[in-house]
């Protein structure tokens, strides 16, 4: 009877475990329902649609909202759930400051073709970055991630010498997100690393980062220690009081250094 039990734990376990490793981007990629081609975009500013072509000829799509006399650009990458069409309205922030906002959807996500790959998307944002490049001198692209895109923005500052690099809710890597989130999660089964530690060190632009004390998806020690992997006297890590995950851009505080950074 006890070999009985055993062994339909094990069975168990198992199918747990492989669940687990062939469906984990269910759980990582929330990027919603699909675009079709033909889809119309519909925001208060003008703006472009673009499809960049990758070297392994898939299309990412990027909206660029425009301004007539910008001070310069923000890449903008979003984070896991939805697509352009939500993450758009997050520009009215930039806009109001002068800065035009370019913001691409991940493979797989809204129109943009190609299947999950860590390497390729991260290829995929040194490829917005690049066509910024062929507009805009360097001095004059700020980079932004919010979550899951933080871990691009932060990859994209350490090649390149942006005007600035700002996270929202980073977190260190996807192993310590899953740990913190699911305790007793099989980890080892994980596909992809999002390691932003292992880039954040060779960043050279100045770093600014938000984070909330009450977000219950990436933690705050995560991205305290994220900070601290780059020494930088120009660096500053803002602590929000009673922000989550999701409201961060709601309050004051984030209002104001948005506003400073982006007026240097």
């Amino acid at each position: 009877m006890i070999l009985k039990i055993a062994l339909l734990v094990t069975f168990v376990l198992l199918i747990g475990l492989g669940y687990f490793y062939f469906f984990q981007e269910r759980f990582i990629f929330l990027q919603g329902k699909k675009l079709k081609r033909n889809y119309l975009f519909h925001f208060d500013t003008d703006f472009e649609e673009i499809f960049l072509a990758t070297s392994d000829q898939q299309e990412i799509n990027a909206i660029h909202l425009k301004l007539s006399n910008p001070k310069g650009v923000v890449l903008y990458f979003h984070g896991a759930s939805g697509n352009l069409q939500k993450w758009g309205k997050r520009a009215s922030y930039f806009l109001s400051d002068g800065y035009e906002v370019f913001c691409i959807d991940y493979r797989k996500y809204g129109k943009s073709t190609g299947n999950f790959s860590e390497a390729k998307m991260y290829d995929d944002a040194l490829l917005a970055y690049s066509y910024l490049k062929k507009t805009f001198q360097e001095a004059n692209i700020v980079i932004y991630g919010f979550s899951l895109g933080c871990t691009f923005a932060t990859k994209v500052a350490s090649e390149n010498k942006p005007q600035a690099l700002i996270l929202e809710a980073p977190f260190y890597n996807l192993r310590k997100v899953v740990q913190y989130r699911f305790r007793f999660a099989p980890t080892f089964l994980l596909k992809y690393s999002f390691s932003s530690e292992k880039y954040i060190p060779m960043v050279t632009s100045p770093i600014t980062i938000f984070h909330g004390d009450q977000d219950q998806t990436t933690s705050l020690a995560g991205a305290r220690e994220l900070f601290n992997c780059n020494k930088a006297s120009t660096n500053e890590f803002i602590e929000l009081s009673t922000a989550t995950h999701h409201n961060i851009s709601t309050f004051p505080q984030y209002k104001q250094k948005l506003k400073e950074i982006l007026e240097r």
